[in-house]
C-alpha cells in the first residue's frame, strides 16, 4: 500500500530544502513539490508552478486543477506504483487537496515544518525568500532548467552522511519565480548574438546571419533573424533547423525563455563555380 506523508509549512520556511532530508530518512522515492512529481533527482512528471506568470495560476498549478496536467501526473503515479510520496504545501488544507486530486488520498502522516526546522532556520530561510525571492526545490539545476528555462537558476549542494556513515552530495536548485519582482540578472545582447551566430555555421543551406534583433520582455526574449541561403536547398528546411538550433544552444548556455525565433530569408547566394 503507498504510503502519504506530507510536509507542511509556510511559504519561505524551507521545506523543498528540508524535503529530500525527509523523504530519506522515511525511505520515501518521490516528491510533489509545486506541480512537480519528481522521483530522486529526476523530474518526472508534472509542470513547474514557479513558471506561471501570477500567484494565482501558481496555486492552481501547485494543487493540479488543470486536467491535463492532473491526467499525466496521475499516468506517472500509475506507471511508477511508489510505495511511497511525500506531498509539500503551505497548509493542511494544500496538502489534502492535492492528494485528493492525485488520487492518493487521504494523508497517513503530516509533518510540519517546526518539527524538523529551529525557529532560527525558519527565520533565516524567510528572510532568503523576502530580500532575494529565490526558491529551493528537491532537484538538480541541470533537471529543472528545462522546467524553469529563463529565470535565475543556481545549483546548492549539500552533503548528507548516509546511513553507512558514508557521505552523499545532494543537489538542489534555487530558482526565481517568474511572478517574483525581486532582482534580475542580465545577459549582454552580443553574447546571444554571438551564440546564435555560432549555431548558425552549423546548417547546412545558411550562408550567413546578416542581422540580429532582441527584443527583451519580462518573461522572456523574441529574436528576429536576417540570413541569406545559398541556392539549391529547401528553405523551409533551413529555416527549421535553425530555429530549433539556435533555441537548443540558448537555453543550454544561459537559461533564457525563447518566445519565438522569427527568421527573414533576405537574398539568396547563387554559386556560379
Amino acid at each position: 500500500m503507498m504510503k502519504i506523508i506530507a510536509l507542511v509549512g509556510k511559504s519561505g520556511t524551507g521545506k523543498s530544502y528540508r524535503a529530500v532530508t525527509l523523504a530519506y530518512e522515511m525511505d520515501i522515492e518521490y516528491i510533489i513539490d509545486d506541480g512537480l512529481l519528481i522521483k530522486g533527482n529526476k523530474v518526472i512528471a508534472g509542470s513547474s508552478a514557479k513558471r506561471e506568470k501570477t500567484k494565482i495560476a501558481a496555486v492552481k498549478r501547485a494543487l493540479f486543477l488543470d486536467k491535463e496536467h492532473r491526467e499525466k501526473t496521475l499516468n506517472a503515479i500509475e506507471d511508477y506504483n511508489p510505495d511511497g510520496i511525500l506531498i509539500i504545501g503551505t497548509s493542511e488544507k494544500m496538502v489534502n487537496l492535492i492528494a485528493e486530486n492525485l488520487k492518493i488520498a487521504p494523508i497517513d502522516q503530516i509533518v510540519y515544518i517546526e518539527d524538523i526546522a529551529t525557529k532560527e532556520e525558519i527565520a533565516t530561510a524567510q528572510k532568503y525568500r523576502k530580500h532575494e525571492g529565490k526558491h529551493v526545490i528537491p532537484v538538480p539545476t541541470f533537471e529543472i532548467k528545462k522546467h524553469f528555462s529563463g529565470y535565475f537558476i543556481d545549483p546548492l549542494k549539500i552533503f548528507r552522511r548516509r546511513k553507512d556513515n558514508t557521505m552523499q552530495l545532494t543537489e538542489k536548485s534555487v530558482v526565481r519565480p517568474t511572478f517574483s519582482y525581486l532582482g534580475k540578472y542580465t545577459i549582454s545582447d552580443k553574447a546571444i548574438t554571438q551564440i546564435i551566430k555560432f549555431a548558425g555555421e552549423h546548417i547546412d543551406g545558411l550562408y550567413k546571419i546578416t542581422r540580429v534583433n532582441l527584443i527583451n520582455y519580462p518573461n522572456g526574449v523574441v529574436i528576429k533573424l536576417d540570413i541569406v541561403v545559398r541556392y539549391g536547398y529547401i528553405l523551409t528546411e533551413i529555416i527549421e533547423s535553425l530555429q530549433k538550433r539556435i533555441k537548443r544552444e540558448i537555453e543550454n548556455m544561459t537559461a533564457l525563455n525563447i518566445l519565438s525565433i522569427d527568421v527573414f530569408v533576405k537574398s539568396l547566394l547563387v554559386d556560379r563555380r
